[in-house]
């Protein structure tokens, strides 16, 4: 069944269109084209006819014309625009006009590093030129590294490689330094929260390096659609930045779905669950054998999926290679298995987090299911942009959770048509980034007195501070690096945590492998004893394999304390707060969940240390006159009620993930001695992002009192004031916020 006869066929469908409350049509668009610049070269250009490309989107023209005259841009298009010639054009321009220049490729996961190198690779054999383009990461073999550093003219790499691999032995890279003409960054939409702000640091001590060497590479940057573009490429790179954002790319006629699952308890206003009905629909397009990606948010809700369609398609030896999973954790030669599998058509279904969001080439689809709001609109162009890459007819349909946020964006689709994408936020000077970062450049390359480390103004104090614990030894006006260990290494880019844990399977004795990896605040979820660890739709037990029919979550409790205070503002009803707290989290308990039925079949304790972590927070202090108004128990719950909107409700300003943030609320609190709920950055030092929502405080209290009242439930349910609420909690809590609000 081809796609189009599948969109007639749920159209006709009763009972999945009376869950639909939007089917938006998207028209499909014309392409607008530019020109190629009048001194491109002959071959490239000859190239790239022999391609079918006769002339440049409006885009492509436009940036190829800022790249060739030296100036900083960033493009900003959708999914599948063809911004990769925005650069390789003008890349291959600069080598074939002369032979010793070089150019740097940042991408920001391996696989797609890989997958623009061929692409690239392939141009450059089209053409018959001698030019050398590699990948530079840790898959690539030792005899290979030598010639790279020596003859490689575009060196392909990924933020880590850079951070570890690259920087810290910039002596044996000095032919690249010297001629270093142009740094790409792609997908800068992806670099946000603690990942953006390292790689800013990263580009900073790029930058040190190259000035060291007398080179000043011009910067491309490409992001998928975000509203501040500008402003984080400018806050990455450090540059003043041109925007191209003017989408020529032709597209295809694309449906939106909106569906929410059935309540199937009008009482308490209980839906169907998402992922029973997600599986529902993706089994539907498995039996019709319409090629499709289901997107899910978590690596447990993908492996449960993969599992549920595995079940449907396994033939009589129990292989079932038409249905995937994919997911961060799986090791890179699985991942790219899977992502070849999927562009010769060999995969009908892949179950994927938002790992495949970015834009490596997975051939075509032609649905694309979201098992809940990814909690960005523009994460969730980004994931419909895998369907209908090649300009087909696409079907995208969204399946909302019971999660508030879920419940506003399914309940108010003109808020998704009309709301421009959201903001990407990275701070790089904080201050547990920026002293690592300082560490790495000070090994580097000494510094200087009265340096500054690109615009940190308390660069010198840092300096001293790093020369009085004995990092740093100051010898005729320079620090050089005293310390023994290799500061790189103690970094992770992507996380606040350096240390990850591999996960062995040792069911056969004599045979242990290597079947994945986790970071340190993950394990104690996933991976503590008894628990069931799903790979790839089989389980394992911790410890020892069996076939269990159920797979394990774990319960964490977090205790906070406040360390220091930055800032008060008491005016108003709602007294706000932002400063430094300590918080300590520990998991306690797991449950065992059944397949199926995900009825909650029994627990076992959990016996780990606790986690400590030192952040930032802002804090609302209610007014104490409600704990004279309502007994003890309704205003908890109402509190809870708060906390469970506020959560799902921030990251919807903030454009990061759910689990960047954590809300907790104290009934009476030991620090303000009033109500009290604290929202903190799930990063240490953090990130800013509490300071964001200090400066929003009316808005989220506004948005959260209107989430209350359209929900259609009576005292409460899942979807407004979540599970944990007590009964009466959401009257409670409507009071409580017209009392608040009503200035």
């Amino acid at each position: 069944m081809n796609i189009q006869e599948y969109i007639s066929k749920l159209m006709n469908n009763p009972s999945f269109m009376d869950n639909v409350t939007s089917w938006q049509v998207l028209p499909a668009r014309e392409a607008k084209y530019g020109r190629f610049p009048e001194e491109l070269d002959g071959r490239i250009v000859e190239t790239l006819h022999k391609r079918g490309i006769d002339r440049p989107y409006i885009h492509q023209s436009q940036a190829i014309a800022a790249a060739l005259s030296g100036r900083d841009f960033v493009v900003v298009t959708p999914t599948a625009s063809g911004k990769t010639m925005c650069y390789n054009i003008p890349v291959l321009q600069s080598i074939l006009k002369d032979e010793a220049s070089r150019a740097l490729y940042l991408f920001p996961t391996k696989a797609l590093s890989s997958d623009q190198v061929a692409e690239l690779y392939g141009m450059i054999q089209d053409m018959g030129a001698e030019i050398k383009a590699y990948t530079y990461d840790g898959d690539t073999p030792a005899s290979a590294r030598s010639a790279i550093r020596q003859a490689g003219h575009v060196v392909v790499t990924n933020p880590d490689m850079l951070h570890q691999g690259i920087l810290p032995h910039h002596t044996k890279w000095v032919k690249l330094f010297e001629n270093l003409k142009y740094v790409v960054i792609d997908e800068i939409h992806a670099y946000r929260g603690v990942f953006g702000s390292n790689l800013a640091n990263v580009i900073r001590r790029l930058k040190r390096i190259c000035e060291f060497y007398g080179a000043h590479p011009t910067f491309i940057c490409c992001s998928a659609t975000i509203k501040n573009p500008k402003e984080l490429a400018e806050t990455m790179t450090g540059r003043s930045m041109l925007l191209i954002d003017e989408n020529g790319a032709p597209a295809g006629e694309r449906h939106v779905v909106f569906y929410n699952p059935p309540v199937v308890n009008q009482q308490l206003g209980i839906r169907a669950g998402s992922i029973p009905e997600t599986r529902k629909i993706a089994a539907s397009l498995l039996r019709a054998g319409v090629q499709h990606i289901v997107f899910a948010r978590s690596r447990l809700t993908v492996e449960v999926l993969t599992r549920y369609l595995k079940d449907m398609v396994r033939d009589p030896l129990g292989n079932a290679g038409r249905v995937r999973g994919y997911r961060g954790g799986y090791l890179p030669t699985q991942r790219r298995e899977i992502e070849r599998e999927l562009r010769a058509g060999r995969i009908t279904s892949v179950v994927s987090t938002n790992a495949l969001e970015l834009g490596i080439d997975i051939g075509q689809l032609d649905a694309c299911v979201l098992c809940g709001y990814p909690g960005t609109i523009a994460s969730t162009w980004q994931q419909a942009g895998r369907a209908g890459r090649r300009g087909s007819v696409s079907l995208l349909i969204v399946v909302a959770s019971s999660s508030p946020l879920d419940q506003y964006i399914i309940q108010h689709p003109e808020y998704f048509f009309k709301q421009s994408p959201e903001q990407a936020l990275i701070n790089p000077n904080n201050l547990y980034i920026l002293l690592n970062h300082l560490k790495c450049a000070s090994y580097e390359l000494p510094f200087e007195m009265g340096e500054t480390f690109e615009g940190v103004e308390d660069t010198a104090e840092l300096l001293e501070y790093l020369k009085d614990e004995n990092i740093l030894r100051q010898v005729s006006g320079k620090y050089y690096w005293m310390a023994e260990e290799f500061p790189q290494a103690g970094i992770n880019l992507r996380s606040a945590s350096d240390q990850n844990f591999l996960i062995v399977d040792i069911t056969d004795p004599k045979k242990h492998r290597v079947i994945g990896e986790m970071d340190r605040f993950t394990v104690p979820m996933l991976l503590h004893q008894y628990a069931i660890y799903m790979h790839e739709g089989t389980q394992y037990q911790v410890e020892e394999l069996e076939d269990v029919g159920y797979y394990t979550d774990a319960d964490l409790t977090t205790s906070l304390k406040v360390l220091d205070e930055f800032d008060r503002e008491d005016e108003g009803a709602i007294a706000r707060a932002r400063g430094e707290v300590l918080t300590s989290s520990i998991v306690t308990v797991f449950k065992k969940i059944a397949f199926d039925t995900h009825e909650n079949l029994g627990w076992g304790p959990v016996t780990l240390p606790e986690l400590e972590m030192q952040t930032t927070a802002t804090w609302w202090m209610l007014p104490e006159s409600l704990e004279e108004k309502y007994e003890k128990e309704p205003l908890k719950n109402a509190l809870v009620g708060l906390s469970h909107l506020l959560r799902h409700i921030a990251p919807m300003y903030l454009m990061c993930a759910p689990q960047d943030i954590s809300v907790v609320y104290h009934v009476k609190d030991t620090f303000t001695g009033r109500p009290t709920i604290y929202l903190y950055d799930s990063v240490p030092g953090g990130i800013g992002l509490s300071d964001r929502v200090y400066e929003m405080q009316r808005e989220l209290f506004s948005h959260a009192r209107e989430l209350l009242t359209a929900c259609p439930c009576k005292d409460g349910c899942p979807s407004c004031v979540g599970a944990s609420a007590g009964p009466g909690a959401k009257g409670t809590l409507i009071s409580i916020l017209n009392e608040l609000l009503k200035e």
